[in-house]
């Protein structure tokens, strides 16, 4: 054991919001912590989400044991199905409904056959590998969260996994202080602790405050109720449909996603419905308007969403009408404020009431404020402190609040994705950085889009492209016809008129003087020559062809 110590390296989720991905390796044994998603910038084009970048585990495959889930959100369980289609001999453990949830992405995936999925409850202890793991229970957005306390041959880590300090949550099921404590009386060598929240001064809102402004917009309500949320904000389904039930309206949840989620919920004991109480899309819309309360996808204003097809008129089985209340529920994700604008307006356009976070507490974060964090600091007590779930300057401030409660510098590290942390002889040390590259999904294809095509979809979304297709003679090279010019996105038609010409007899030229690389003069004299016209650098692809 003299030469060995324990490796913490953050995948994801450190330095960004979203794909988090903890690695813990001592010796032969790794364990993972998380597997999610992240959603794209407004400038990565075309990009469904971006997952870790899973090159580290590939190349010590022999050694992983284990992947643990902390709870079933999206930035959390969101890449299961890419792990597990690659790491399929891998044992799973999560809480029961985060394991239902995990359950449904492999079915879709068709992952389920030969994969050992182990349904762990909170307050319960497994030992994978070298690596003893207390399971403790969180308060969150969704219900059956846990963090972990991982004992480990170098000391105790506690990784806190999403959590706040609610003394009312929706399933009266408050976070385990006692196993925080007790923890404190073991000796935490480093928490590892969310900060999503750390820029948030006093304590995060209880859940509480959802269902009393919930239970406003009921009663004001005209017409439907149309709530929109995460498909897996189960504890929101809980609130949504205890408002339903005491102003006497029938619930319907809408969206495949959703519609999943609330089965296995109800299966697995998390969300309760009187019998009679859910009806069917197509009931409800033969149902009094004032009777009626809708739950669905889009509080992120994703066009291909319930709401969002809702808010542009293409939802296929029902519209928006006029004296329709709807509701978003959720908190918006730094980098969709342009897209649940548009959408809030769009639904104004047809007639909608809208209410969102800025204008009614319909929504309370699942993640600690200020205060909460240096509760935990103060509960766990641990020697040294890594700031995690969040941006560099969220991961700063939590770090600064670590400090007020008493931890020296020396003793926080503020450290982002791919940053090597070892531990050994009870003191914590960074060592190498390992390259970590975003990895986006775009449709079906997983890592075929690198920086160069972004960068290439942005400049097409910019200036737009001109094609260029010469047509030669085989034998002599001669030029059978003029050059043919399209653009797209560039510039009007009355504009390409007046210019086109003028390109034309650039290439002439340009084809006239026959030089070695044809193509690629053919694209510099012409970019030349449209920057001096236009001041802009559109995108120039030539094609020749020779018959």
């Amino acid at each position: 054991m003299k030469n060995k110590s324990l490796k913490i390296i953050p995948i994801g989720g450190l330095g960004e919001v979203g794909r988090n991905m903890m690695v813990y390796e001592y010796d032969d044994d790794i364990i993972i912590v998380d597997c999610g998603l992240m959603f794209p910038n407004n400038d990565m084009l075309g990009v469904d989400y971006i997952i870790p970048d899973f090159q580290y585990l590939r190349n010590n495959r022999q050694k992983i044991r284990g992947l643990i889930f902390t709870h079933g959100h999206e930035d959390h369980i969101g890449a299961v199905n890419y792990f597990l289609e690659e790491f399929n001999n891998v044992p799973v453990y999560a809480t029961p409904l985060t394991m239902g949830l995990i359950k449904v992405k492999l079915g879709k995936a068709s992952l389920t056959q030969n994969v050992a999925l182990h349904t762990i409850q909170a307050g319960s202890q497994v030992k994978v590998g070298k690596f003893k793991i207390d399971f403790f229970h969180v308060c969150h957005s969704i219900p059956d969260s846990v963090g972990l306390g991982i004992e480990t041959p170098e000391g105790l880590i506690v990784q806190s996994g999403d959590y706040k300090f609610d003394h009312t949550p929706v399933d009266n099921w408050p976070t385990d202080y006692a196993k925080l404590v007790e923890f404190s009386k073991r000796g935490v060598l480093a928490l590892i602790a969310d900060s999503t929240n750390s820029t948030r001064p006093g304590w995060t809102p209880s859940e509480q405050v959802v269902s009393e402004a919930l239970d406003k917009v009921f009663p004001q309500a005209k017409g439907r109720i149309i709530v929109a949320s995460f498909a897996s904000l189960v504890s929101r389904m809980q609130q949504v449909v205890n408002a339903a039930k005491k102003f006497n309206r029938k619930i319907t949840f809408v969206g495949t996603s959703m519609v999943e989620n609330a089965k296995i919920a109800q299966k697995l004991g998390f969300l309760f419905i009187d019998e009679g109480q859910q009806i069917s899309i197509e009931e409800a819309l033969t149902l009094p308007d004032e009777q009626v309360a809708i739950m669905c996808t889009g509080s992120q204003g994703e066009p291909t969403s319930i709401l969002g097809r809702l808010s542009r008129g293409t939802q296929r089985q029902f519209d928006i009408k006029s004296g329709d209340t709807v509701v978003l529920s959720s908190k918006t994700i730094p980098g969709n404020e342009e897209a649940v604008f548009s959408t809030i307006n769009d639904l104004f356009r047809r007639g909608a009431n809208v209410i969102y976070e800025q204008i009614a507490p319909v929504h309370v974060s699942g993640h600690g404020s200020q205060e909460d964090i240096k509760l935990l600091l103060h509960l766990t007590k641990p020697k040294y402190f890594i700031p995690a779930y969040g941006e560099l300057r969220q991961l700063k401030q939590s770090a600064i609040l670590a400090m007020q409660t008493g931890i020296p510098e020396r003793h926080i590290a503020v450290v982002e994705d791919g940053q090597v942390i070892t531990v050994k002889n009870n003191k914590l040390r960074l060592g190498d950085q390992e390259p970590i590259s975003m990895v986006f999904v775009d449709g079906s294809g997983v890592g075929d889009i690198g920086p160069d095509e972004m960068r290439d979809r942005e400049m097409l979304s910019k200036d737009g492209v001109i094609l260029v297709h010469v047509i030669l003679n085989k034998k002599d090279g001669a030029l059978i016809t003029d050059p043919e010019i399209i653009s797209r996105g560039f510039t009007s038609s009355r504009e390409a008129d007046e210019l086109f010409p003028q390109a034309r007899k650039t290439i002439l030229d340009t084809i006239k003087r026959s030089p070695s690389n044809m193509e690629k003069e053919i694209t510099k004299i012409l970019s030349g020559f449209i920057y001096r016209e236009t001041q802009r650098r559109p995108t120039i692809l030539v094609t020749i062809s020779k018959i």
